[in-house]
């Protein structure tokens, strides 16, 4: 093996983990981001973490949260799967989120190299798809799994270039890797839309090797894929079993409740009509959609202004205008570092999609120059994304691909699909790039492709510096509720609009200001190009001067939301998760099963207190759908008979002021005495006929005395007849692991009993035992565990044991030995052919 060969691609893979570090620079010092989600996440897997601190046994099953969850989408271990113990240790080479920035580098680098081009090129296409910013926001806001997703997506497209091109094995084991390690980020809709995208290239590479009559070459390319699909899948077999399963349940799920949500409280996230469906609701999922003028921010990024909350400077004509009104300047410089400078579609957001300007004006030559299914691939892909990111403001074509496109349903946010996008413009762009400066494309096929490119790219963005009132009104949605909120303040509606015309100037000066920088650095590129096409400059030069640009240009937007200033300490950082009063009193009480319901914040967007203890609430995107519909219908109306029935021991709400203060006092912990604790026997039982019914009998439900009970469990409860015991409520925990509970029951009659506990029973995971003898269970209170129990005493035990675990860990293991002897296979044949 000539490892001579190599060293030029270390030295650029090295390159990359240099910028990654200076980047994140801060990390040098022990600092990390204060990510809001990793936060959470830690919140979500801390009862998962410690139960496997004391026991050394991974808990599939977690009470933490909504009352209790599978752990499959908040922390899991898959031991015998070869990509997530690669992923793992990856992910450890760099500090944390400087390994991410190098891993967003890396995959966009095997890319490049896939199609072709030399070390400078790749490297240059590596910084243009890894600085982008929508992956930096991302990262910003601890999706880490999105991210990671994002990171390997160019290695799996890459890896079906090479089997397409001839390199059978050596592209089957590329895919086979990359796509195992794109499942083990665990990010199903960046992996589906990458599918969809890697989809229209195969079928327009194949459309061609037919015209060309290539059939042999068509079928072991396609064989080579499949078989590469199969493995990597196959390495993941418990990870998408388990989530395959547990979607069916969620609000990805099919609903049966068609009940109006009711007015008070909070509105519902998974419906937004009154019949079943399969997926998520039109408005839950495209709440987050890109303003189809707003994909201008792909070249210029302050065109609708940044972020919601966007900082100005003591220059600013917010500043001045408040100074000059009367406001304390100090005051009025700590107003500007918070301002609403957005002015988009989207309710909020932390930033633009900016791709690059010179990104934009590379791809838009490449449509003019590249020959062949890459140009048509790219620009297919990249328009599909783009609308798809437009979500409802295109419903014409997103609508009808909710409705009818298989899966296209299951998610939200779908703006996060321009992270795709960068693609398709990165690789259409560094070909063109490539063909040009080697000169294989004459220049003066050259010269009128380059100056439409700049006129269509450079020219805009010139002509939105100069006139940009001229298109835009640069007014928000959410400029009436700022105006309002200075109103009150200042007590003068005038002063307030003075002011939000003030913040209107700064806008305008954002665009302006973003718009001439994006001028001058396409001007930059292409007399770059148009230089070196004349002999004026050489490859020494040409080649590190546009790396420069590229990384002046992404590193200046970026450094804009994710900087130095968003890092904190480690300490800070467990500052946040230090327990209140109200927690160390709650941490006090041995009982060893309860829940908690914090109202001092939206409990169920908030994990902070399934750190501490077992909560009715959390964060996660996936939540039990009949779970979320009792919060709705129930518990945001207060329906204490619901919490009581939950074992809601204790309530932290806010304190009160302290005397002569108006702020609310400290989170404080109200003990609940009417919680019916752990497991109960009813006096009686009612049958409805659906959701809708048992929805409606919660009302007015009393759960201490009475089971509500789908029909279709009616079989289980035939020929019980429930009657008065005087030990019969002699039913009591013993014994709690998160995935295992036991119960002792002691009744003279047979009874029915009712269980705290959330009720999950897609494949029988939940296997019930009395006396070690396995019974069925069935569902009770909308969302409850029930069970017949026989007169006598009798040991219960619940056990969570999900087949798609016992059963997926076999076929991770048989896959990763495959996966091992493929990518083995694959160097063979790589050095032969390089003999």
């Amino acid at each position: 093996m000539n490892f001579k060969r190599f060293l030029p691609h270390l030295i650029a893979v090295i390159g990359f983990a240099i910028l990654a570090v200076l980047y994140a620079s801060p990390v040098l010092n022990g600092k990390r981001l204060n990510q809001h989600d990793i936060i959470q996440s830690v919140s979500a897997a801390r009862e998962i973490v410690e139960y496997k601190k004391q026991t050394g046994e991974h808990s599939w099953w977690t009470n933490s949260m909504f009352g209790g969850m599978p752990s499959f989408m908040i922390a899991a271990e898959y031991p015998t799967s070869l990509t997530t113990k690669l992923g793992q240790y990856i992910n450890l080479l760099l500090p944390d989120p400087a390994n991410y920035i190098w891993l967003l580098m890396l995959g966009g680098y095997v890319l490049m190299l896939a199609l072709g081009t030399n070390v400078w090129l790749s490297a240059l296409g590596a910084v243009a798809y890894g600085l982008a910013s929508y992956h930096l926001l991302s990262l910003e806001a601890g999706h880490v799994s999105k991210v990671l997703a994002i990171a390997y997506a160019p290695g799996v497209l890459a890896g079906a270039i090479l089997a397409l091109r001839g390199r059978y094995i050596a592209g089957a084991a590329l895919t086979a890797l990359f796509l195992g390690l794109e499942l083990y980020a665990n990010h199903i809709q960046i992996t589906y839309y990458l599918a969809i995208g890697m989809v229209i290239y195969i079928v327009l590479e194949s459309v061609r090797a037919i015209q060309k009559g290539q059939m042999r070459h068509l079928l072991l390319a396609g064989g080579a894929l499949a078989a590469a699909a199969l493995i990597a899948v196959g390495t993941h077999t418990t990870r998408l079993w388990s989530a395959a399963d547990y979607a069916t349940v969620t609000q990805r799920g099919k609903a049966e409740l068609t009940l109006t949500p009711p007015s008070a409280g909070a509105a519902s996230t998974t419906t937004d009509d009154a019949t079943p469906k399969d997926g998520l609701g039109k408005e839950y999922a495209f709440r987050w959609s890109y303003g189809k003028s707003e994909t201008l921010t792909l070249l210029i990024p302050s065109f609708v202004g940044g972020s919601s909350m966007g900082s100005l400077s003591t220059s600013s004509e917010t500043y001045k205008k408040m100074v000059g009104i009367g406001i304390d300047p100090n005051m009025a410089e700590q107003f500007v570092r918070q301002l609403p400078l957005y002015h988009g579609d989207q309710p909020l957001t932390g930033g633009p999609a900016y791709a690059g300007a010179i990104v934009i004006f590379l791809f838009i030559l490449g449509l003019f120059t590249v020959r062949g299914p890459l140009k048509w691939w790219a620009l297919a892909t990249t328009l599909l994304y783009i609308i798809w990111a437009w979500g409802k403001n295109f419903p014409a074509v997103n609508y009808a691909f909710f409705d009818y496109f298989p899966v296209f349903n299951k998610f939200r946010a779908v703006t996060m699909v321009l992270s795709l996008a960068q693609i398709p413009m990165v690789a259409l762009g560094i070909v063109a790039l490539k063909q040009i400066l080697d000169k294989k494309i004459p220049t003066k096929d050259v010269n009128r492709p380059l100056l439409i490119s700049l006129a269509l790219t450079g020219g805009l963005s010139l002509l939105l510096a100069i006139a940009p009132t001229v298109f835009i009104n640069f007014r928000g949605a959410g400029d009436d509720n700022f105006v309002a909120s200075l109103e009150q303040g200042l007590q003068s509606k005038d002063l307030a609009n003075q002011i939000l015309m003030a913040m209107i100037d700064d806008r305008v000066g954002l665009l302006r200001g973003d718009a001439f920088r994006s001028a001058v650095l396409i001007l930059l590129a292409g007399g770059l190009i148009w230089l070196y096409l004349r002999d004026k400059v050489k490859p020494v030069v040409i080649y590190p001067a546009l790396l420069g640009l590229m990384i002046f240009d992404l590193f200046g937007v970026d450094k804009r939301y994710l900087n130095n200033d968003d890092f904190v300490s480690k300490s800070a950082i467990q500052q946040t998760l230090e327990p209140s009063p109200a927690d160390q009193q709650i941490l006090a009480d041995k009982d060893p099963n309860f829940r908690v319901l914090d109202v001092t914040t939206d409990f169920m967007s908030d994990a902070r207190a399934s750190y501490f203890h077992k909560s009715l609430g959390g964060y996660h995107a996936a939540k039990i759908r009949r779970y979320e519909e009792l919060v709705t219908f129930q518990i945001y109306r207060n329906n204490q008979n619901v919490i009581n029935m939950l074992n809601t021991k204790y309530l932290i709400s806010q304190g009160q002021p302290a005397p002569g203060q108006q702020q609310a006092g400290a989170p404080v912990a109200q003990l609940n005495p009417n919680a019916l604790g752990n497991a109960w026997f009813v006096s009686e039982y009612k049958i409805v006929p659906d959701a809708n019914a048992e929805m409606t009998a919660m009302n007015t439900l009393d759960p201490k005395k009475t089971a509500v009970v789908d029909q279709r469990f009616n079989e289980q409860l035939k020929g019980l007849t429930i009657q008065a015991d005087s030990v019969a409520n002699n039913i009591r925990l013993t014994n709690y692991k998160p995935n295992e509970l036991t119960y002792e029951s002691n009744a003279t009659t047979e009874q029915l009993a009712v269980f705290s506990e959330i009720y999950y029973n897609v494949r029988d995971e939940w296997k019930v035992t009395i006396d070690g003898k396995e019974v069925p269970h069935l569902r009770a209170d909308y969302v409850l565990r029930a069970l017949r129990v026989p007169a006598g005493k009798h040991i219960i035990v619940f056990r969570f044991d999900p087949i798609s675990v016992s059963a997926g860990k076999t076929v991770d293991l048989i896959s990763s030995v495959l996966l091992l002897a493929f990518i083995g296979l694959a160097i063979f044949t790589e050095n032969r052919r390089k003999a």
